[in-house]
């Protein structure tokens, strides 16, 4: 019977050797992917092929919901054992490592790192700036006086002390001073250069360490530099700077009180009230200068501290007037032998009279000329020409320029101590 279409049924199983019978209850035969004649009405189903090898891992396998799992007890119970384990175990290298690194203290834990134990005791080369401070702080002493204090400093081994005359204005006779290492001992006044601001008192006390001397005419700008002494009573202090300027002059005094003339070391090393008379010491520990005054804001003496503008007398002049005082009991003064009026119109210091015996006369000097240098050295006003005539030992010949009227000149000057 045929109805229009030529139906043709699909073979069966058996009717196709060498095929598998499909699986009880499917619709596909086992080939039906390739079945051109499959029933339509059969029940749909999708059927893949199965994936090629991809080469990668197998996949992990989904774990059943449904199986059985272990109590949570268990497993709380097998984490706090292995918890247990790894700390007891972790301790126990712990302190195993600290104490073979030195680590473990009956004072708990220790701090710092690991590198190379210090030597009890530190061995600075003498030529750095702690080996100098080591070799000139037991020279330098504080000098006591009535209601103040001040420094100096050893520059003989039986006791002789060189400080400023503003140290010991006023102070007496006697007085005391004290060492780097605590020791006192009773001083006594030598001698007083008020003009050149220097004075030498000699201590109770014999073996005492000298300074070693060095050349004030042999600096040079950016020199370094160490002031010694003791500051606002800060006793065996010591600080650091430069040579700032040289030949700075320098004209200082209580009103009322003796007028000083020097030209000065100028150095930014901290210098404060109580440094005065303390030695300013070279990069060699050689003393080069006298600490003596310094240029603050302060409107009083009281208010006055350090701005980096610290001055020091020379020490070739401060050790020369020092050695005049030992062996005759005062200082010599150099002179010019003539007076000043200040400044001369454009700069220099002009002479109001002349000495007839004097040394500016016996080198053709007149009143009424200006000098404008002296030993090479600008001559700005009186200030300046006295500073530095007083700078040089007597005897010594300076050269000089002058203005006379419009023209100029020059000449040598042999200059003289003061007959007073």
């Amino acid at each position: 019977m045929t109805d229009g279409w030529n139906w043709r049924r699909p073979p069966t199983a058996s009717s196709v050797p060498g095929e598998h019978q499909p699986p009880p209850g499917s619709p596909w035969w086992t080939d039906a992917l390739n079945d051109p004649w499959r029933d339509p009405w059969a029940p749909s189903a999708v059927v893949l092929p199965p994936p090629p090898p991809s080469g990668g891992p197998p996949l992990e396998p989904v774990p059943d919901p449904d199986a059985p799992r272990r109590p949570l007890s268990l497993i709380l119970l097998i984490s706090t054992i292995t918890a247990l384990l790894a700390g007891g175990l972790g301790g126990t290298l712990g302190f195993v490592f600290a104490v073979r690194g030195g680590y473990a203290s009956s004072g708990g834990i220790q701090l710092g790192g690991t590198g190379q134990q210090s030597p009890a005791a530190v061995a600075r080369d003498p030529g750095s700036l702690a080996g100098v401070a080591k070799q000139v702080q037991p020279s330098v002493v504080t000098v006591h006086v009535t209601g103040a204090i001040g420094s100096g400093f050893v520059v003989s081994a039986d006791g002789y002390v060189i400080t400023n005359d503003h140290v010991v204005d006023g102070a007496g006779n006697t007085m005391t001073v004290s060492f780097s290492d605590g020791s006192t001992a009773s001083a006594k006044l030598v001698g007083r250069a008020p003009e050149s601001d220097i004075a030498v008192i000699k201590i109770a006390k014999s073996g005492l360490p000298a300074v070693e001397f060095g050349d004030s005419d042999a600096l040079a700008v950016g020199d370094p530099v160490l002031a010694f002494g003791s500051p606002l009573a800060l006793e065996n202090t010591v600080t650091y700077g430069i040579v700032s300027a040289l030949d700075r002059t320098i004209e200082a005094g209580e009103s009322g009180g003796t007028t000083r003339y020097y030209a000065a070391i100028q150095t930014d090393a901290a210098v404060n009230q109580g440094n005065s008379g303390g030695p300013l010491v070279n990069a060699g520990g050689e003393v080069i200068g006298v600490n003596s005054v310094i240029r603050s804001v302060g409107g009083a003496d009281n208010e006055a501290g350090n701005i980096g503008l610290a001055f020091a007398i020379p020490i070739n002049q401060a050790k020369r007037i020092a050695q005049d005082i030992i062996d005759t009991g005062k200082a010599r003064r150099t002179v010019i032998g003539a007076e000043v009026n200040g400044a001369g119109g454009a700069g220099g210091a002009k002479l109001r009279s002349v000495e007839r015996a004097g040394p500016a006369a016996a080198a053709g000097l007149k009143a009424g000329d200006v000098l404008t240098k002296i030993d090479g050295h600008p001559v700005q006003d009186g200030t300046d020409l006295i500073a530095l005539v007083r700078k040089h030992a007597p005897g010594a010949v300076v050269a000089v320029e002058y203005r006379r009227g419009t023209k100029t000149g020059s000449a040598s000057v042999t200059l003289a101590a003061d007959t007073n």
